[in-house]
């Protein structure tokens, strides 16, 4: 089944424009799930983990720094970066331009409301947003 971007509903919650793509919600996926997300100059996804899943982040365009635990790693255009399990971790754009990366997480979550857990305030808490893999379709 083929998703485009701009039929998923950004998640802003975390910080930034989420789109989850490619996940139990939209295809059916049973060991994963994939998306896109952008950063403007100085914006962040909030620091959080994943008690269940490794996480995969491909840079497409921009400066891009992910803190992982105490560790920060500047990550360009062509650069990966895995997140394993249980590991805090911050990205923030620290370029000038927009940021773009693709993103996948697996395995999955037992359920979905066990898939993240915040260690910091994300930017817009109180802001209702789509569950994830929320198509437009």
């Amino acid at each position: 089944m083929k998703i485009t971007a701009s039929d998923v509903v950004p998640n802003r919650r975390r910080g930034g424009d989420i789109r989850v793509l490619l996940s139990p919600k939209t295809v059916r996926s049973t060991s994963g799930f994939m998306g896109v997300l952008r950063l403007a100059p100085g914006e962040f996804v909030a620091e959080h983990y994943h008690p269940h899943s490794e996480e995969f982040l491909y840079v497409v365009r921009g400066t891009l720094t992910m803190r992982v635990e105490d560790e920060s790693v500047e990550l360009g255009p062509g650069d990966s970066l895995m997140v394993p399990i249980g590991a805090k971790h911050r990205l923030v754009n620290t370029g000038a331009e927009e940021g773009e990366a693709v993103f996948h997480l697996s395995p999955l979550a037992p359920r979905p409301e066990l898939g993240h857990v915040d260690t910091e305030e994300p930017p817009h808490a109180h802001e209702s947003s789509p569950q994830v893999g929320g198509a437009r379709l």
